[in-house]
């Protein structure tokens, strides 16, 4: 053959070649971030290919080690869609005593929303705080405005979780939910400003999260 065949390398190589071209093309742009945020921005980048989430990725004072103290205290991981809960490291997060949750397919979660004309992402979460499930965990939000303005009214009934992950995706009312969110200073949030964020993003951040958590290298796969 005269072509050559492409040259395929561990997966932790490939994650390590990765990173360092992230890294490189951040420092290009002159977006070098501080730590423990670039952890975070950098897992975006590797999940999404798009370095504008170094620009448009927010968090509120102190809520990266919010999320690391949780995770290690094994706290739940509840997210708004299962595309979005399966994007999750559960190896790593059982290891640190945690779990992820999805509730909008249960039975019950159905008949609320039927009842109330919320959509399942937010019917779920109006479920889980009823049975105060929210209360230390972290919530993730990757697809639906609805789940995180629904999230927002419950913390003014009293639900704690320890961190909101905030990123839906779209054109309906998602800047504007992640703007309400990040006007709140009773929870710790991350937010990825604008238009752009999604379940993958969700998931890139717990799982950044988990690996500061656990002490490990961000270039791991």
């Amino acid at each position: 053959m005269s072509e050559r065949s492409p040259v395929f390398t561990a997966g932790s190589e490939i994650a390590a070649q990765s990173f360092t071209i992230i890294r490189a093309e951040l420092a290009e742009r002159g977006m070098m971030l501080p730590q423990p945020l670039a952890a975070i921005v950098e897992r975006i980048i590797h999940t999404t290919a798009d370095f504008e989430f170094a620009a448009i990725t927010r968090v509120s004072p102190g809520a990266i080690e919010a999320g690391r103290a949780a995770l290690q205290r094994g706290c739940s991981v509840i997210t708004d869609v299962q595309m979005a809960r399966a994007g999750i490291d559960q190896a790593r997060l059982q290891r640190l005593g945690g779990s992820v949750h999805c509730f909008n397919d249960r039975p019950e979660v159905s008949q609320l929303a039927a009842a109330t004309g919320l959509t399942r992402s937010a019917a779920a979460l109006r479920w889980a705080s009823a049975q105060a499930l929210l209360t230390g965990a972290i919530v993730a939000i990757g697809n639906a405005p609805t789940a995180l303005f629904e999230l927002l009214h419950l913390l003014d009934s009293g639900a704690q979780p320890a961190l909101i992950i905030g990123v839906p995706v779209g054109f309906v009312n998602t800047v504007e939910s992640k703007a309400a969110l990040m006007e709140r200073t009773d929870v710790p949030w991350i937010v990825t400003a604008g238009r752009k964020g999604g379940s993958p993003v969700a998931a890139a951040i717990v799982n950044a999260l988990l690996r500061l958590a656990a002490g490990e290298d961000n270039r791991a796969v």
